[in-house]
């Protein structure tokens, strides 16, 4: 059995491929819902899947895949790493956790240090997994027996999994890339154009690549799926949370308060990475400071555009 602690989006799309492959257990602290998640409207919950508020039930699996927020990890590992430890843990949460500066995988072996820690990440909205629409994802596992085992075990007919060994690397291209994204979003909400977009995905991947390096991923890690692939994805398309975001920031309009915007904390956990490390990430710096209401759009794009000028 499969158990899925988080019943978002992300974690009940996961929950529905996952059938395909034997029982999965689906936890969430507070479920009023039957039948479908509201926030998959149209997509039936399989025969397969338990759905429950019981977290006894849901930590019977061998094999829990955390779908839980990166600022909700922390807390949750704090009060309940005890019954995790020794179990095969993999996170999708893709941010950098704003109180201890560390990524989810970091927080996980700390919490339960006999337990297997793996990443999954990649291009994907919860939407086209639970609908079965081909999606491909990145598994990083620092242990290649361990990665091979569960590649094998949460891949699926249309869910491809393709491994590394580069944890940092995996996640933390999956969480840089909504700080960009948000980026992207601010640009196009404020008028300013694809040619703008495009220059801000591109120099936004020199931030992240740069980032990642000093912290010890490989480069070519952030060229793949977990990376420029994500990247790709969450700066073009509307069904990204942190695109939509952004774009409210540029045009001024609110923006749903009940809403994960995974990168607008991971924006302010870079900036203070880069003010502890000598890191110059002024793009993360500029999403951070939008999203604190610091600076104003216009500000911002005026900083950013009158950076001394550089080779690339």
């Amino acid at each position: 059995m499969i158990g899925i602690l988080g019943a978002g989006a992300f974690g009940t799309a996961l929950a529905v491929a996952l059938t395909a492959n034997g029982p999965v257990t689906l936890w969430g602290r507070r479920i009023d819902w039957t039948g479908e998640n509201p926030r998959l409207p149209g997509v039936p919950l399989p025969p397969g899947l338990t759905v429950t508020q019981d977290l006894d039930r849901a930590l019977q699996a061998d094999t829990i895949l955390l779908a839980l927020p990166a600022q909700v990890l922390g807390a949750f590992l704090d009060d309940h790493a005890a019954r995790l430890d020794g179990k095969r843990l993999v996170s999708t949460a893709k941010g950098i956790d704003l109180r201890r500066l560390t990524g989810p995988s970091a927080l996980i072996a700390q919490g339960c240090p006999d337990a297997t820690v793996a990443v999954l990440t990649g291009p994907s909205f919860a939407a086209d997994i639970a609908r079965g629409l081909p999606t491909a994802l990145t598994l990083a596992c620092a242990d290649p027996a361990a990665a091979e085992a569960l590649q094998q075990r949460l891949s699926t007919p249309v869910l491809r999994l393709y491994r590394t060994t580069d944890v940092v690397g995996a996640e933390l291209g999956g969480a840089l890339k909504n700080v960009i994204a948000i980026a992207a979003g601010t640009v196009i909400g404020a008028g300013l154009g694809d040619s703008a977009r495009a220059a801000i995905i591109t120099r936004g991947f020199a931030e992240m690549t740069r980032l990642a390096g000093h912290l010890g991923a490989r480069p070519e890690t952030l060229t793949g799926l977990s990376g420029l692939g994500d990247l790709t994805l969450t700066c073009t398309s509307g069904q990204s949370r942190n695109f939509r975001y952004g774009c409210a920031l540029g045009s001024g309009k609110d923006f749903d308060s009940t809403t994960t915007v995974e990168g607008a904390a991971t924006a302010r956990a870079l900036d203070r990475m880069a003010s502890r490390d000598g890191l110059d990430l002024p793009i993360a710096a500029m999403v951070a400071r939008l999203a604190e209401g610091g600076i104003s759009v216009e500000k911002a794009m005026d900083r950013l555009l009158s950076r001394p000028l550089k080779e690339e």
